[in-house]
């Protein structure tokens, strides 16, 4: 059988702003894709031990507890954090990077909590230098320094972003995949964990997809002085977790 040759693209479908380059896309809906190894559904951060406690108990108060955590710790913390950190890959501002890792692991404010951000992490950079062999959009940006080990997922995946997304992509877009893949993660968790059917599942991922762009908005608006991830109910039952006698998700 003949070799089949893919024919070679001579035209790009890119505005200026990058808008509608289907690489950018491509490169979004991938790093949003579940089929990712970052081992995101492994864990629930804290939904496991809130339904032990019976503040999670159907489908209305998941959907009441997944948007909270989106608007109180994803849009104000993780979010604001990839929001900075993907122009600081783009211009290789290691003190920046080193800032942004270092907050993120201070803010973490139970050992699974911060167990979580720096596994994910860990397999974000395992994942990208196992696709170094391929052509990325920016192969110049195949190496972490020492000094960001161990990483954090929000620093980590915007690493992720910038190398597989061109420099041209909006940060907002870039926030969107970033935001969608934890949501996702998030109705996931609640539906095993509640339980919930998929029906329901799908409902409450179409509330959080709902509430998404005004989390953007504000990860996107917050000054870097202003970040903050104030969320004492979820460290409390966090910490709990880490002693649950029944756990379906990773402590």
């Amino acid at each position: 059988m003949d070799t089949f040759t893919p024919p070679t693209i001579t035209h790009t479908m890119a505005n200026p702003d990058g808008e509608r380059d289907p690489q950018a896309l491509l490169g979004l809906l991938w790093l949003a894709s579940p089929a990712v190894p970052l081992g995101g559904f492994s864990y629930s951060e804290g939904l496991e031990s809130a339904v032990e406690a019976g503040r999670v108990h159907d489908e209305a108060s998941a959907a009441q507890w997944l948007l909270a955590q989106l608007h109180l710790t994803q849009a104000r913390a993780d979010l604001s954090v990839v929001a900075q950190a993907l122009p600081a890959w783009r211009a290789r501002d290691w003190t920046t990077l080193l800032t942004l890792n270092a907050w993120t692991r201070r803010t973490r404010e139970s050992a699974e909590l911060r167990l979580q951000s720096e596994q994910m992490g860990h397999a974000v950079l395992h994942w990208l230098q196992g696709l170094r062999p391929h052509t990325l959009p920016n192969p110049g940006l195949d190496e972490v320094p020492a000094a960001l080990q161990p990483p954090t997922y929000p620093v980590a995946y915007a690493w992720a972003l910038a190398t597989l997304t061109p420099n041209t992509l909006p940060t907002a877009h870039a926030l969107l995949a970033a935001g969608f893949a934890w949501c996702e993660a998030a109705c996931q968790a609640a539906v095993k964990a509640v339980p919930l059917g998929q029906n329901a599942g799908q409902r409450l991922l179409a509330q959080l997809r709902a509430a998404l762009p005004a989390a953007v908005h504000v990860a996107l608006s917050q000054p870097p002085g202003q970040r903050q991830c104030f969320a004492p109910m979820l460290a409390i039952l966090s910490a709990r977790h880490e002693t649950q006698y029944s756990r379906l998700f990773r402590s």
